[in-house]
């Protein structure tokens, strides 16, 4: 059976989530603002919750449509084959958000989806009532500009929620944020890598878990698991498979640094969790204690800004160490993530090689990119 499916993400990660589903083997149907569309079937659902690193959900697309009436929404929906998905047990709910539509009431456009299932599914099974006790099946419907998309979860928990982050410190990175920075810079497991600011260690996390290539999802559940037009065998092939692509031979090189010792002994223990504390060394130091092992290596970090600490102090002598780390070692390079708008002038007096607006939270902000030099080619 052929799915259209849909990774939803963070504005500004379409592209690296495209790439990932690309990698997976899938075709992309279309990239819009914060959604992926692509075609998979039974395994791809499987596959999309289990390996990617930077999508927030998994969504069955059911049907797009456009609807300027109850009655347009209410037929469309009942016309599409429920049954198919939600056995006699299944509990369905419905959650909805509508702009620049005729039909503007959220609880109004819910309601008649709704009903529209309840009145398809009561005709397939010949029921008139449903007790909804059994597997869920989140249904959403958004309007935008009077166009319809209704969608099943089969995510559950969001993706960033991998089931390691035991510790939390104030204002955490998402796993799934931490994730794309990570996959967006030069970094790779043969090179070194530095966060000097890790607070719960979520970037150094999730470099390892890229580095030893194991799946964010492999030690979590999802509520399709459960789904009876998901057959069992299918989760346990996926998973099995992403067990077996562990790789446990190369030797990591990540170290992750914080001035905090609340904030070391979290990442060590949310790194225990994770499975890679043997691959993470953390070190509670502060940033003036940076130096190069060796060349070519790449830091990158959220350091502390104005809208999260509000420390001008700390974040004046983080700049300073920075700038100074560059001037000695030219050959490392820096991607960060922040709302200041004045990082290039006060760290390397220019523009940054690269600038991608992604947003941290509820927060617009700026992963800066500054490329270290290349080393020289042999003749």
């Amino acid at each position: 059976m052929r799915i259209e499916l849909i990774a939803t993400t963070t504005f500004g990660l379409e592209a690296v989530v495209k790439r990932e589903i690309e990698n997976l083997g899938y075709k992309i149907l279309a990239s819009e603002n914060g959604k992926i569309t692509f075609l998979g079937d039974e395994f791809a659902i499987a596959r999309a919750n289990l390996w990617l690193r930077c999508a927030d959900r998994v969504l069955v697309k059911m049907a797009e449509f456009t609807a300027e009436t109850f009655e347009d929404l209410f037929q469309f929906t009942k016309g599409l084959p429920w049954e198919e998905w939600i056995p006699i047990d299944g509990e369905f709910p419905v959650a909805g958000t509508s702009l620049k539509s005729t039909l503007h009431s959220v609880p109004a456009c819910q309601s008649i989806v709704k009903k529209a299932i309840v009145e398809r599914l009561k005709e397939f099974y010949s029921l008139d009532t449903f007790e909804e006790t059994g597997a869920k099946y989140q249904v959403k419907v958004t309007l935008l500009k009077n166009r319809v998309t209704l969608t099943m979860d089969t995510s559950g928990e969001a993706l960033h929620k991998r089931g390691y982050r035991v510790r939390d410190v104030s204002a955490p990175m998402k796993e799934t944020l931490a994730a794309s920075l990570v996959l967006l810079s030069f970094w790779n497991k043969d090179k070194i890598l530095v966060d000097p600011c890790c607070g719960s260690g979520t970037i150094a996390i999730e470099a390892a878990l890229i580095g030893r290539n194991v799946a964010p999802g492999l030690n979590r559940s999802f509520v399709s698991e459960e789904w009876e037009a998901v057959r069992k065998e299918v989760w346990k092939t996926e998973r099995k498979k992403a067990f077996d692509a562990i790789d446990y031979n190369n030797k990591l090189n990540i170290t992750a640094m914080d001035i905090d010792r609340t904030a070391i002994d979290a990442a060590r223990e949310n790194a225990i969790e994770a499975g890679v504390d043997e691959d993470i060394i953390f070190l509670k130091k502060d940033m003036t204690t940076l130096f190069a092992k060796e060349p070519y290596g790449v830091i990158i970090t959220n350091p502390p800004y104005g809208e999260r600490v509000g420390d001008e102090k700390i974040k004046n002598v983080i700049y300073n160490k920075l700038r100074e780390f560059y001037q000695e070692n030219p050959t490392w390079s820096l991607f960060m993530i922040t709302t200041d708008k004045t990082v290039e002038n006060k760290i390397f007096g220019k523009e940054a090689d690269r600038r991608r607006k992604l947003y941290n939270g509820r927060l617009e902000a700026c992963y800066y990119q500054f490329h270290g030099k290349k080393p020289k080619r042999e003749n």
